[in-house]
């Protein structure tokens, strides 16, 4: 979830039960006070038919008079000091349905006789006055909230967008381009602080990069050069008639180990440019050409062990790698599988538009996972003559063009897979 959209599901968590309470609260203080001021007129009344009675000539001091807003009966209870209120409900004919009074009780005395009396306020129109101060509450809480929310979202959006450029531009970073990277300056003060921290922090980055970059260069070319005056001094001793047998034995073997030196060398050296995103895709080279061509350039190891080889391609595959990248992909891929595979054996290639597979068979087991893409992990004696590096680039490879390389062993069969 977005920090915009937590803050404003929170900030509508805290405040719909804020508004809600409110609402009831004043909802009940104003029927509170409606039946307050109707009780006050109802005691007013009581007092205004009191004195009306009280001074009434009139030859029966009996009196009887009801109706639904009066009533004065006679009573034999003893009368009253203090009036009674309370709510009720009376039956309206016209309407066929109990409508809600406020009711004034009280016992009286008038002409040494007590009397009932019994005033009534209806609250129909006040009870409609309640509802539709009700509704219009209603409608204001809600516009209120609405306008809050967005209001705050608006608000939050522009507060926020300095965050969500610098964001965007962190996600957007690459090593080689770091020189070139300025998060701004906005105008909030914490704003300031995370884009000067990262302006420091791309800057060490950057110069630690090409300190790296510059070190990893220059002791690749510093070996070459040994590496490759050392070669041509062991092929001008294996070329020397007068050495003996065990001598020249172990020139070969120096001279193999010098030239798996330099293979070494020039892996690392690749994998340092690979990951310094040394390689960008300028265009999009035919997977099926340059499978096609080290088919023919293996064509002679392939008739060595006599394998056969089965593909399965699309007229075009057209891929978002770099030129030469996708030869090392292709040549580490098929040079595996014709390496470790055995006399006889097979290999299939498919090839579509979005999946490039290899398949091999191998007297060697499966790969473990825990190695499978590990540098300078060799899994037993049958992979002596590696490096550890091949499916390492490949991985590294894969990874820096956001590719899916996969493996899969079953009966014998190894499976490499790479999707799009």
């Amino acid at each position: 979830m977005k920090l915009l959209t937590k803050t404003t599901v929170y900030f509508l968590l805290i405040m719909l039960p804020v508004f809600t309470a409110g609402a009831f609260f004043l909802y009940g203080k104003f029927n509170k006070e409606m039946k307050h001021e109707t009780d006050e007129e109802l005691v007013n009344d009581k007092l205004q038919w009191m004195r009306y009675l009280d001074t009434a000539s009139v030859n029966n001091p009996i009196f009887s008079i009801s109706t639904p807003e009066f009533n004065l009966q006679p009573t034999e209870k003893a009368a009253q000091k203090k009036q009674t209120l309370k709510g009720v409900s009376i039956y309206q004919e016209p309407e066929n349905s109990y409508a809600p009074f406020r009711q004034l009780s009280q016992v009286i005395s008038l002409h040494n006789k007590n009397y009932e009396l019994t005033l009534r306020k209806s609250l129909i129109e006040k009870d409609d006055l309640i509802k539709n101060i009700a509704y219009v509450m209603l409608n204001a809480f809600t516009g209120l909230l609405l306008f809050v929310l967005l209001s705050n979202w608006l608000i939050s959006k522009s507060v926020w967008k300095p965050f969500y450029r610098s964001l965007d531009q962190i996600q957007r970073l690459q090593l080689n381009k770091l020189e070139n990277t300025v998060f701004d300056r906005t105008a909030t003060h914490e704003f300031n602080q995370l884009n000067a921290a990262l302006n420091n922090m791309a800057t060490r980055i950057h110069q630690d990069y090409t300190n790296m970059k510059e070190l990893t260069e220059d002791a690749a070319h510093e070996m070459q050069t040994p590496l490759a005056i050392a070669q041509s001094k062991l092929e001008l001793l294996l070329q020397d008639d007068t050495l003996s047998e065990t001598q020249l034995k172990g020139i070969l073997i120096s001279y193999d180990e010098l030239q798996r030196l330099s293979r070494l060398n020039h892996n690392l050296l690749l994998l340092a440019k690979i990951e310094n995103q040394q390689y960008p895709v300028t265009e999009q080279p035919d997977l099926r050409i340059v499978i096609e061509k080290y088919g023919l350039l293996f064509e002679e190891l392939v008739r060595e062990k006599e394998l056969s080889i089965h593909l399965e391609m699309a007229d075009s595959a057209p891929w978002p790698l770099h030129p030469a990248l996708t030869d090392i992909l292709v040549s580490n891929l098929l040079g595996n599988a014709i390496k470790y595979n055995y006399l006889h054996g097979s290999i299939a290639i498919h090839l579509t538009h979005r999946t490039f597979t290899i398949t091999n068979s191998s007297q060697l087991p499966e790969i473990p996972a825990d190695m499978l893409f590990q540098r300078f992990k060799k899994q037993n004696n049958g992979y002596t003559n590696s490096n550890g590096l091949g499916l390492a680039i490949v991985k590294k490879i894969a990874d820096s063009y956001q590719l899916h390389l996969s493996y899969h062993y079953e009966n014998g069969l190894h499976t490499f897979s790479v999707n799009v």
